[in-house]
């Protein structure tokens, strides 16, 4: 049938989406803000990772954590609790995702003055986050060993834009059938270039190696 418009809608949105994400990246490099997006499934532990790892760093340099959540206001609270840093929630208002224009939204809501480092808690879903360019300087996303081994061959998008990849809960790794060679090379498959560090939030065990990938970061960023 001839005279039939396609609109390729999906691009349009990226496109502009990705511009946003470019502008609100330069704005933070000349502020000397670096800005981590993390990303998971709900469960895997993105909250007391972070809180291990704040506790690590916030004496050596000045830390703010943006949560995001569909509801509540509950992570944000134990951030705050148990790091005593500047922490907001963000409501999506239902949405999977943040993009970069409410990432922006968020950062107008933090005082930002002298902070080196923002953090972004993405809202848990290993689908829809990876979409979208949320303006931060690297992705970075937890695996939990629950979840198997086999998830870079399900979600190969979230694991060819994260630049880290964290395993968690490797404590219970003698409990499930998860294989870590296996779990390296498919991530590899995905993204030959990623950090792989496994770690368990609940003891602490590997943190310290999360802890120093994210100071060198913001180091680099700020004096490059």
């Amino acid at each position: 049938m001839d005279g039939v418009r396609v609109i390729e809608i999906k691009k349009s949105i990226f496109a502009d989406n990705n511009e946003d994400a470019d502008a609100l990246r330069s704005e933070l490099k000349r502020r000397g803000t670096y800005l981590l997006n993390l990303m998971s499934s709900p469960g895997s532990g993105k909250t007391t990772t972070l809180i291990k790892t704040i506790n690590l760093i916030k004496d050596k340099i000045r830390i703010s954590v943006m949560e995001a959540d569909i509801d509540s206001d509950v992570d944000a609270l134990k951030i705050k609790e148990a790091t005593g840093i500047d922490s907001i929630q963000l409501h999506t208002g239902g949405m999977c995702h943040l993009d970069a224009e409410m990432t922006r939204q968020g950062l107008d809501n933090l005082p930002l003055e002298g902070v080196d480092l923002v953090i972004l808690e993405n809202v848990g879903n290993l689908v829809c986050p990876a979409e979208f360019d949320t303006g931060a300087v690297r992705n970075a996303m937890i695996l939990s060993v629950p979840e198997g081994h086999d998830k870079p061959l399900k979600y190969p998008l979230m694991f060819s834009v994260c630049d880290l990849v964290i395993v968690n809960k490797i404590d219970v790794m003698p409990y499930f059938d998860f294989d870590m060679a296996k779990c390296e090379e498919y991530v590899h498959m995905r993204n030959p270039k990623a950090r792989i560090i496994p770690i368990c939030a609940k003891t602490g065990e590997g943190v310290e190696k999360v802890a120093g990938w994210l100071l060198e970061e913001v180091n680099n960023w700020k004096n490059k």
